[in-house]
């Protein structure tokens, strides 16, 4: 039998990447279109289709604008987890300034779902040897996984030495890093996000079958609304790196994640890793 994946959106606009901070005050997000309710209402027209539920690590500040949003993303069996309040990395906030952001969207988004909010992941991907505090305020905030780490090399993130599956990181916090394939000695990325773009989508679906087959293990896969969105509108003055990162392919990402629906088995985070974890613990403390 084939492992189940996790499908994860991490629900946040074209304008509040990382890489365009540089070039986007955080006081000008108001003054910005916002394309992300009409990009989360396609991915979950597409989810339904493929009769698939996910994970949608959503913002804190985009809930509390689209409110509606949130309560379809329940409503149709997905969970909702944490992206955070702002967007902004873990590794640049001090411990008291990420538990603020961490409950300040944790109490917007049980407000509006209705449900406990047991999942987070950083922004970028930005929990490293230089914060691992942030474990323990996670774990302090009520979290009971965190999807946070990606063990590659990556000149804005990676821990490549940390374990590849999901481990307890902290008594009762598992971390659920982001899938890679082991290949020559080197953490590929398989997973997701502007690599899931810029291959071919043969190559992408190689590596998860490779995780699936060969190391019997569920992957973990993500992606961004605005990554469907090929007539966003385009930020000025980038460099051309971020350019290309954000832009790459963006026409063919919607079906090729319609591809990836029917070519795979997925589920949420929680119902993949999180609970089939925490009933194996229970039974080995009897």
């Amino acid at each position: 039998m084939k492992p189940v994946n996790a499908m994860t959106i991490d629900v946040e606009d074209y304008f509040q990447v990382s890489a365009f901070a540089p070039y986007i005050r955080r006081e000008r997000w108001n003054e910005l279109e916002c394309r992300v309710e009409r990009n989360v209402d396609r991915i979950l027209e597409l989810l339904a289709a493929h009769d698939t539920r996910a994970t949608f690590f959503t913002l804190g500040w985009i809930a509390e604008r689209y409110p509606a949003l949130v309560r379809r993303i329940v409503a149709a069996g997905h969970e909702l987890a944490s992206h955070g309040y702002g967007h902004e990395r873990a590794s640049d906030l001090s411990p008291e300034a990420f538990r603020e952001d961490l409950s300040r969207a944790k109490k917007v988004l049980e407000d509006l779902g209705g449900l406990p909010i047991l999942g987070y992941r950083a922004p970028s991907f930005s929990i490293g040897k230089g914060n691992l505090w942030a474990f323990d305020v996670l774990r302090e905030t009520g979290h009971q996984y965190s999807s946070s780490v990606y063990p590659i090399a990556h000149d804005h993130y990676g821990m490549p030495d940390s374990p590849r599956t999901p481990y307890f990181v902290r008594e009762g916090l598992l971390e659920i890093p982001i899938t890679t394939l082991r290949l020559f000695e080197r953490n590929l990325p398989s997973s997701g996000g502007g690599y899931f773009r810029l291959f071919p989508y043969g190559l992408s679906r190689w590596m998860l079958e490779r995780v699936n087959a060969h190391e019997a293990q569920s992957a973990v896969f993500y992606f961004h609304p605005w990554e469907i969105d090929p007539d966003q509108p385009r930020v000025q003055g980038i460099d051309a790196k971020s350019r290309f990162r954000h832009y790459v392919n963006l026409s063919r990402t919607e079906g090729r994640i319609a591809r990836l629906l029917k070519d795979f088995k997925w589920g949420r985070m929680d119902e993949v890793f999180l609970k089939p974890r925490l009933t194996a613990q229970a039974a080995g403390q009897h």
